[in-house]
């Protein structure tokens, strides 16, 4: 029998605020941060403004999954609420095992029927779907079509696109070449940054300048959105509210036919790698 009663679940790098959590029924596993002083449950008790102190005072924080009885207790919870099915939307394969580890651990669960996602995303790509899965939710879509169509095509249509303001840390924490790292910081170049097939972070284009880089991502997004005349869209930043206010207006002046569109703040896991500075966008296509 199909579950009556459907829960989502995703973990603390799809940047939703708890308001918009606790709103759509989303439960969120919190990865861990381990720092000098120990370690931190992100979303929780650390987040970005928190890494970026840390980062500019020299020290490098590590990432690592939830833990196993940590996921294990929210399915539990889940099924407590009176929930028989969950749709689980996690942090690409290609950055992190979470979603790995959540499929192990829903596997073992008797209560629930669980369906786990590999987002290929982070951030907005992984927000945006987890969100409009709620939307779909709300208006009836059967455990079914919702897991067999909709959220595999939600994944496949969800493009997000980051700038970073430094190169320093993805260097630091072995994510691309010195030489590249440092050339990008006397030139003042910033790249662009998305997922590529395999769900590792991809630089595809690189600009001079800020003014460029809010440009460039409303272009990038407007490119990816092409004739498609449904979609939703989201805005993110990590340390710059401000410029993220002009890449929502840009963007909603560029594409004003958006059945949704959600704001982000990039959360202390992905803070990590890429440092504060950072503005992101995305459109997911519905059509």
């Amino acid at each position: 029998m199909s579950p009556r009663k459907i829960a989502l679940l995703t973990d603390s790098c799809a940047d939703l605020t708890p308001q918009l959590a606790a709103e759509n029924n989303i439960y969120v596993v919190p990865l861990r941060i381990l720092c000098a002083d120990g370690e931190y449950a992100d979303g929780v008790d650390i987040h970005g403004a928190d890494i970026y102190r840390r980062l500019r005072a020299g020290e490098l924080p590590q990432t690592s999954l939830p833990s196993g009885e940590a996921i294990g207790a929210i399915l539990e919870e889940i099924a407590q609420a009176g929930y028989d099915g969950v749709i689980a939307v996690m942090l690409s394969s290609g950055l992190s095992g979470t979603y790995n580890l959540t499929r192990l651990i829903a596997s073992e669960c008797p209560h629930l029927e669980v369906r786990v996602f590999d987002s290929i995303s982070g951030s907005l790509g992984m927000g945006l779907t987890v969100l409009q899965l709620a939307q779909d939710i709300r208006s009836g879509m059967t455990w079914e079509d919702l897991t067999e169509r909709r959220a595999p095509q939600l994944i496949a249509n969800t493009s997000p696109f980051f700038s970073v303001d430094t190169l320093e840390y993805l260097q630091k924490g072995g994510r691309i070449g010195k030489i590249a790292a440092t050339a990008g910081t006397l030139l003042q170049i910033k790249p662009i940054i998305t997922f590529a097939p395999d769900g590792q972070l991809q630089s595809i284009a690189k600009v001079r300048g800020r003014a460029q880089v809010i440009d460039k991502l409303v272009s990038m997004t407007v490119t990816r959105c092409a004739a498609h005349k449904r979609y939703n869209l989201a805005v993110a930043n990590g340390g710059a509210p401000e410029e993220m206010s002009i890449v929502r207006q840009k963007l909603t002046q560029a594409l004003p036919a958006y059945d949704h569109i959600w704001e982000g703040e990039i959360d202390g896991t992905l803070s990590v790698y890429i440092g504060d500075g950072v503005l992101g966008a995305a459109v997911q296509v519905l059509d």
